[in-house]
């Protein structure tokens, strides 16, 4: 992993520093996420804004959290490793959340971003 400013962190120690925040997470907020947490390496844009994760429900996959690996290059290359991993749990959490809420049957977080982009 790389350390201080404007040094990217690698893949791998990105897949690492994933690895240790997803570990922290009490299995019981895992439940039915059958698709586990994946790390993608590509950049995900919407418009003008890129996409850090997002909680997908797909047929083959299930329940899946997706982290985009490019965006956070595109957003955080020059920020130091500790400053990646505060905005990886805080994406980490916040795609759980999705998850969460959609197994209580409620979607909450999504009514909040949507009155956001307003």
């Amino acid at each position: 992993m790389a350390k201080g400013k404007g040094q990217a962190v690698s893949i791998d120690g990105f897949v690492a520093m994933a690895g240790r925040i997803v570990e922290n997470i009490p299995h019981k907020f895992l439940k039915h996420l059958n698709g586990g947490f994946n790390i993608s390496e590509e950049c995900k844009k919407d418009g003008g804004y890129y996409i850090m994760g997002e909680y997908l429900i797909d047929d083959a996959l299930g329940s899946v959290i997706m982290i985009y690996y490019g965006s956070f290059v595109q957003l955080m290359e020059e920020r130091g490793s500790g400053v990646w991993e505060i905005e990886l749990r805080e994406t980490i959490h916040h795609e759980l959340r999705h998850h969460i809420e959609i197994m209580a049957g409620v979607d909450y977080l999504s009514e909040e971003e949507m009155a956001d982009w307003d």
